[in-house]
């Protein structure tokens, strides 16, 4: 078990919107770290403010808006400002909406999405004032990374390029994967998984899900986070509660 003395102490759930597809109530989080040393770290930040889909999005009826990223951090007493690191899994609109809103914070995303990103594509366009900051503010990462001992970043494109997973190491919970959108819902999360509507690479978003099943097997995870799944969030502690 990782005890580092920088090591993550305290896992939070944030639900910040509810998506309905059909006859789906998906949720939106975003999560919180806090380390032994006293960091929070962010990961993802929601739908830009009072966001709604165009009409013509497949699927995607409409959104419910909860408390907000800020606004839910502001219940356990930590300001934006107290962000220390912000890891951006990619830049969807769910997932980057509110990047520009923590100022302290280093950006730490995948190269590979970062200059997919930067180069124009067109589905991340509508939040690019927020994840668009100054090279400065960024640590751009390859692949697979240890960003802090007990904090493991899990390159898995396919959903978008340069897509990823995280892994936290607890103290008492064990090894948690936060799937994001590698794996959005349970049910997929199988060898020979459907490929989704909004999956840019089937192929890869196959691999990346044959990836983390494999990373679940060998690391004997107490638990997979699925990016979307209202079935399982329901069963999941949420802030103020935590996985510590």
């Amino acid at each position: 078990m990782i005890t580092s003395a920088s090591g993550p102490q305290r896992l939070y759930l944030m639900q910040v919107a509810t998506m309905i597809v059909g006859p789906l109530t998906l949720p939106v989080p975003c999560y919180l770290i806090q380390t032994r040393d006293g960091k929070n770290i962010l990961i993802d930040s929601g739908f830009p403010l009072n966001f709604q889909p165009l009409p013509n999005t497949p699927g995607l009826q409409r959104i419910e808006h909860e408390k907000g990223v800020i606004e839910q951090l502001a219940t356990i007493d930590v300001r934006s400002s107290d962000i220390d690191l912000l890891i951006c899994t990619h830049y969807d609109d769910d997932h980057a909406g509110n990047h520009g809103a923590f100022p302290n914070a280093r950006l730490i995303a995948q190269r590979l999405q970062h200059e997919v990103a930067s180069a124009g594509h067109p589905r991340f366009a509508l939040t690019r004032s927020q994840w668009d900051q100054p090279a400065s503010r960024y640590q751009l990462v390859d692949g697979d990374t240890q960003l802090l001992p007990g904090l493991e970043l899990i390159e898995t494109s396919g959903h978008v390029p340069g897509h990823q997973a995280v892994l936290v190491h607890l103290p008492q919970t064990g090894s948690v994967l936060l799937a994001i959108d590698a794996v959005a819902i349970q049910a997929h999360f199988t060898a020979d998984r459907p490929v989704g509507p909004t999956d840019a690479d089937g192929a890869g978003a196959i691999a990346s899900t044959r990836k983390l099943l494999n990373l679940a097997e060998r690391k004997h995870l107490s638990l997979v986070i699925f990016g979307h799944d209202g079935s399982q969030w329901s069963t999941l502690k949420q802030l103020p509660d935590f996985f510590d």
